[in-house]
């Protein structure tokens, strides 16, 4: 079988204790049938730090079940989809983190395209609830990829993800995750990529500047 979904998450604002503002909704839950997705995301999902997250460029953030998985066993604990890293979209049999910025997915009606990375932020830290793991998700390298709509639409679990669009120029969001975490000498890279998002490319201006 090729790459699909395997389950399409939404979640809602709740109190939390870590953070600035003590509320956020990373804590998602698995919904079933289809999920109507506009420029800013899912159809229920809600964003409490709108400073941060959201937005066109982080409408959609996808992580394979794989990696999921993989912090499972690491961990020693179940990691169902969505309800610890808060994930919309639990993918299998796609390398999120190989998929190039500005790659785009057909998934049920849409078109989505990849444009940047998750960060690790005080609130995922406190959710996973792990010691030290802003440093252990950096040092993974796994970030998984926040997506773009570029056509609305619906879509559900099992839809398969077809990769109808791929930039020739190399830049993963694997790439992008290491320029913006620990590597800035890989920024200047990223400005290959027209499709990275806003936040990401304003970064890589910056930093050439300061070199020039």
């Amino acid at each position: 079988m090729g790459a699909y979904v395997e389950s399409v998450c939404t979640g809602r604002i709740k109190p939390v204790p870590w953070g600035s503002l003590k509320r956020s909704a990373i804590d998602k839950r698995p919904v079933s049938g289809p999920v109507r997705v506009g420029p800013y995301g899912l159809d229920g999902d809600e964003i409490a730090d709108l400073e941060h997250h959201g937005g066109v460029d982080q409408a959609v953030y996808a992580y394979a079940a794989e990696d999921l998985e993989d912090w499972s066993a690491q961990l020693g604990r179940p990691l169902p989809n969505g309800t610890t890293f808060g994930e919309n979209l639990t993918t299998r049999g796609i390398d999120v983190n190989e998929a190039v910025v500005g790659e785009r997915w057909g998934i049920g009606t849409t078109v989505l395209e990849v444009c940047g990375t998750r960060i690790p932020c005080a609130v995922f830290a406190g959710h996973v609830d792990q010691e030290r793991w802003a440093r252990r998700f950096v040092e993974a390298r796994v970030p998984g990829a926040y997506l773009r709509v570029v056509e609305p639409g619906e879509l559900a679990s099992g839809n398969a993800i077809e990769v109808v669009d791929r930039p020739a120029h190399g830049v993963t969001v694997r790439v992008v995750f290491r320029a913006l975490a620990t590597e800035r000498d890989l920024l200047p890279a990223l400005l290959d990529a027209q499709a990275l998002g806003t936040k990401a490319r304003r970064k890589a201006e910056e930093y050439v500047a300061t070199q020039a």
